[in-house]
């Protein structure tokens, strides 16, 4: 399966925490962050002037917020690079990043990890998230950078021989900052999805026709880069098809009696984002499905429990779980969730005989004060192998892999 590089997207980024000088304008009644030598190499060194007294260095950008739980909040606008010291040149350089205010900015606290990002066409991302939450540890490994940030600016310069391939996890981070990366294979995934022209088939269609097109891909052999590789190939496919029908409805336009239609476009984009998530569910549990068969493993999905409960998966089935005789401790329950936030703490209640829950994900780089917390109820989370390198060392001796859930389950249903 052919990917793209992150050198084809970005030739540099730079993060730190931003000190109260930097996020708080009535400390230093400035929109300002200051520079160090780290940003230089991505900005440049231009010998600039201050964006109120001359010349500067003007990047176009958009600014980013990123929280632990609130939807993301963006802002298109620019961003001056300058020495501040131009025509002070005995005193050395002093560099500046000038803001502008807007809601992003207005999000900013001191501690925060600010990310600038330069893009390859010199469009800049100027990205704020909390410290320490998930998105923060997502965008250091995205970029390759250091887990421990200071005040001071670290940069990492992206080229061809240095950058990551844009493997699952990377395109879930880069979906994260609104950024979809061109297909590859783009001509033999139209040829895959010609068949349903501009209409979405169901999911488990979808989710047959993206482990079919890998013919050599054994959930048998490996589980867990099956899953990974079962689920990129669907992503692929169904943003392929949802690209031609998107552009079908867009140049079909949005029109009423009244001009514009406004509410019927952004009922449209809502769809749009609605349709994306609530298919990323169902072909993960399609997904596993192949892979308990592919195993030999009895299972029920979506079958209740109690209080209209219905866990994702119940280990060995419905039958066994209502009847008082059979131990608890041979009964197993799956939640399988593509990504988590907060929704994590759902799959507590879903099934009262079992104490130790398991829940699988494929968002990486989860932050320890979530799986800390999941430790402290019993709850053990699950992901392919390939996602643990996303997460801390501190916390990958606790993770479990594919191969290892199952193993357990098969051991349970002797």
């Amino acid at each position: 399966m052919r990917r793209g590089l992150l050198s084809d997207h970005f030739e540099g980024v730079a993060a730190k925490r931003l000190a109260a000088v930097d996020a708080n304008p009535q400390s230093s009644n400035q929109h300002e962050v200051t520079g160090s030598e780290p940003l230089v190499r991505i900005l440049g060194d231009q010998d600039r002037k201050s964006p109120r007294g001359g010349e500067d260095d003007r990047f176009p950008a958009t600014y980013i917020w990123l929280g632990a739980e609130q939807e993301a909040i963006s802002e298109e606008g620019r961003l001056s690079w300058y020495n501040s010291r131009r025509n002070d040149p005995k005193r050395g350089a002093e560099w500046r990043l000038y803001y502008q205010g807007n809601a992003v900015t207005e999000m900013m606290r001191p501690g925060d990890v600010l990310f600038v990002a330069r893009k390859r066409d010199d469009h800049l991302l100027f990205i704020v998230t909390p410290d320490g939450s998930t998105i923060r540890n997502q965008l250091l490994w995205l970029f390759g950078m250091d887990d421990q940030l200071g005040f001071q600016f670290e940069s990492q310069e992206i080229s061809a021989d240095n950058a990551a391939e844009l493997d699952f996890a990377a395109r879930y981070v880069l979906d994260e900052l609104g950024i979809e990366p061109e297909e590859p294979e783009a001509d033999r995934l139209d040829t895959l999805i010609e068949r349903f022209r501009l209409k979405f088939p169901t999911t488990r269609v979808f989710s047959e026709l993206a482990r079919s097109s890998l013919p050599d891909v054994s959930a048998r052999d490996s589980p867990d880069d099956a899953l990974v590789l079962w689920m990129e190939r669907e992503e692929q496919l169904f943003r392929r098809l949802e690209r031609h029908i998107v552009a079908e409805r867009i140049n079909t336009g949005f029109a009423s009696d009244d001009g514009a239609d406004v509410d019927g476009f952004l009922g449209f984009s809502l769809s749009v984002q609605n349709r994306r998530k609530s298919r990323a569910g169902s072909a993960l549990e399609n997904h596993l499905e192949a892979v308990f068969n592919a195993h030999n493993i009895r299972y029920a999905r979506g079958v209740e429990t109690e209080n209209r409960n219905k866990p994702d998966f119940l280990f060995p089935g419905q039958v066994e779980y209502r009847d008082a005789d059979f131990p608890a401790a041979r009964l197993t329950m799956l939640g399988s969730k593509s990504t988590l936030k907060d929704r994590w703490r759902q799959v507590l209640s879903e099934a009262v005989r079992i104490d130790q829950k398991h829940l699988l994900t494929m968002e990486p780089g989860i932050s320890e004060n979530q799986t800390n917390e999941m430790r402290a109820k019993q709850l053990q989370l699950v992901l392919p192998r390939k996602l643990h390198e996303t997460f801390k060392v501190s916390q990958q001796a606790w993770l479990m892999d594919v191969a290892g859930f199952l193993a357990l389950v098969a051991m349970r249903q002797v």
